[in-house]
């Protein structure tokens, strides 16, 4: 075991750490980050977390509600159908609330946290690990990867870079069928797709998303982390010295070096880091955690297992690399209870308040009023007036419903026309009506009236207001 720990660590020693100077005053272009596999706990809870969301987010598509599809984002037809509820453009406001309650939460929790969400919960973490996995399965571990790509071409090489390549097309393509079956029937789409029957926007989606997946998962990686996400950019300005996050501890670490097992660090001065690299070589955006907290990293954890296996094999104390503070680094206490996420949370709170009121006080079902522009009114040959209008009358739950049409503002009134229609959950009907009115009850050139919807159930009643016009 001691000669074991003494090669690695002699051998990790001839690769030379990136100078965080000369990095940034000098550009090069990316190398390739060729991480090594990692075993701990927050490795298992990461890839069990994964799993779950991976499972949820492919289920999803597939549920029931009513007999249609629960989930469904039609742009198309623009409607939102999300289990029992149908969102219309008339409801946007609700999705805000959705996305500003999402924000706080975010703002929140990487107040307290850091960047957990990009560790544990983001789709470019989960499905990059995902890629990686098929990798290390196809190409082997950490070693035999880098000695494979610096190989010639040969027939092994060949099959296993095509096997993989393989895999991850495979992992693209159903990730994007089942994205894409959010927006359009999943049941119809997978039938289609797999016997050419597919329209073109199908199609095109597919394949882009296909791209998409394949190009961000497989090849850019932490690119995405590191250039393009822009939360990488401002998640910054959330955190203070009593945000948890991966951190390495000096004051146990340094100064670092290669040692025996039996070596008595203390007595030589050292710390506990023996300066294997492999916080480093297990990095999914390839960066030394001991050059302090930098914006490239996602809070997985992979240092943290990687450095506590290290420090098992030789008997040191856990905890080199922790989730930690800054303010707990530098001998303080960590306060959990401060004013920027007590303020986070009171408007997430607020935020989330507002989101249950627009739901709860939402009305099933819409009324729009047209009157007919090319005739102000007419006269019947009873001598009554008469005004026509076209309804618009959307039922906004998942179940049909019957409607009946009635019109006040007026003693003696008739309604000519459909005053009771038949609405399929979701759908618009259009309803065209004549209102006659007897013309001693017409005292006004224009004069209010109101029609009023009502279902025969009588839980749901609708109250429009429109003018009726006489000269």
């Amino acid at each position: 075991m001691e000669q074991k720990v003494k090669v690695m660590a002699a051998d990790q020693v001839k690769i030379q750490r990136p100078d965080p100077d000369k990095r940034s005053n000098d550009y090069s272009p990316r190398s390739r980050i060729y991480v090594r596999d990692v075993k701990g706990k927050l490795e298992w809870f990461r890839r069990g977390f994964g799993f779950l969301l991976l499972f949820v987010f492919a289920l999803i598509p597939w549920l029931q509600w009513n007999g249609d599809q629960a989930v469904l984002l039609d742009i198309a037809n623009q409607r939102f159908r999300i289990f029992g509820m149908t969102l219309w453009p008339q409801d946007l406001t609700i999705l805000a609330w959705v996305s500003i309650v999402a924000a706080f939460a975010l703002f929140f929790v990487t107040t307290l946290y850091g960047r957990v969400w990009c560790g544990f919960m983001c789709p470019q973490t989960t499905w990059t690990f995902i890629f990686m996995w098929f990798e290390k399965k196809i190409e082997g571990p950490r070693n035999k990867r880098i000695a494979l790509d610096r190989r010639p071409w040969d027939f092994d090489k060949l099959w296993r870079k095509t096997a993989k390549h393989a895999s991850w097309l495979l992992v693209a393509l159903l990730t994007a069928m089942i994205f894409v079956g959010y927006f359009t029937n999943v049941r119809e789409l997978f039938t289609d797709f797999w016997t050419f029957d597919t329209g073109f926007w199908a199609t095109f989606s597919v394949l882009f998303f296909t791209f998409c997946t394949y190009g961000n998962a497989g090849w850019m990686r932490e690119i995405m982390c590191t250039h393009m996400c822009p939360y990488a950019r401002f998640q910054s300005a959330m955190f203070d010295k009593d945000t948890v996050t991966v951190s390495y501890d000096p004051n146990m670490g340094e100064p670092r070096g290669p040692r025996s097992k039996r070596t008595d660090y203390k007595a030589k001065g050292l710390g506990t880091c023996i300066d294997c690299n492999m916080c480093v070589q297990v990095c999914p955006t390839g960066i030394d955690i001991r050059n302090g907290l930098q914006y490239e990293c996602i809070n997985c954890g992979a240092c943290v297992d990687a450095c506590n296996d290290v420090m098992d094999k030789m008997n040191y104390p856990r905890g080199l690399i922790r989730f930690t503070t800054e303010r707990n680094l530098e001998g303080g206490r960590t306060r959990k209870t401060r004013f920027k996420a007590v303020g986070y949370f009171v408007v997430m709170v607020i935020m989330a308040t507002l989101l249950v009121w627009d739901i709860s006080t939402r009305k099933p079902l819409e009324v729009d009023i047209l009157r007919d522009r090319n005739q102000l009114y007419s006269i019947s040959m009873e001598g009554w007036v008469q005004n026509v209008y076209t309804l618009k009358i959307l039922n906004k739950s998942q179940l049909p419903q019957t409607f009946t049409i009635e019109a006040q503002g007026f003693e003696r009134t008739q309604l000519l026309g459909t005053t009771e229609v038949t609405i399929d959950g979701g759908s618009i009907a259009t309803v065209p009506v004549t209102l006659a009115v007897h013309p001693d009850e017409v005292t006004e050139r224009v004069q209010d009236i109101y029609f009023v919807v009502t279902s025969t159930d009588g839980t749901v009643t609708e109250q429009h207001q429109t003018s009726f016009l006489y000269e």
